[in-house]
């Protein structure tokens, strides 16, 4: 009935973040070498300092973008697997029946959780909150034609039979 596999937003892409990082070491090389020919070395050895942690930060940011949300529903049961950004999988399931999918919490700051049996889990946490929204309402949707099935029949409507 319902499947979605969520992965988190990135908008730069490897050579953007090659690019990102040799325009601000040119930027922090000349005001390093500015401060350096005025006699203000420490502040030139912090301008410069700030290129490898820039490096750093954005291959965490890289190594986070691996993680990902398997969520496939069917009339049986709602499974997750989250794959974390190491590689490990972990899933869990919980039936369809007594499922029940909550948008808690104010504008952007919502959480999607979903419920059964007095257990709780939050999914697509990483996601920004349109995306969120989107998610919400598509999988309420889809819970709602679980519950709910259409039988179409023409027989029985156009009054045959």
């Amino acid at each position: 009935m319902f499947e979605s596999f969520l992965v988190p937003h990135r908008s730069l892409p490897r050579n953007g973040v090659k690019s990102v990082i040799a325009v601000v070491a040119i930027a922090s090389g000349a005001v390093a070498l500015r401060f350096w020919l005025w006699g203000a070395w420490p502040v030139a050895m912090f301008s410069l300092a700030e290129v490898p942690l820039l490096g750093v930060l954005l291959a965490i940011n890289f190594k986070q973008a691996r993680a990902s949300e398997s969520i496939t529903l069917n009339a049986e049961q709602l499974t997750v697997i989250r794959t974390d950004p190491a590689g490990r999988r972990r899933g869990f399931a919980m039936p369809s029946a007594w499922l029940r999918v909550d948008l808690n919490g104010g504008s952007g700051l919502s959480r999607l959780i979903v419920r059964s049996h007095g257990r709780g889990c939050e999914i697509g946490a990483f996601l920004h909150e349109p995306d969120r929204l989107t998610l919400y309402e598509s999988l309420r949707d889809a819970l709602h034609r679980i519950r709910n099935p259409r039988f179409d029949n023409p027989w029985i409507l156009d009054g045959e039979g």
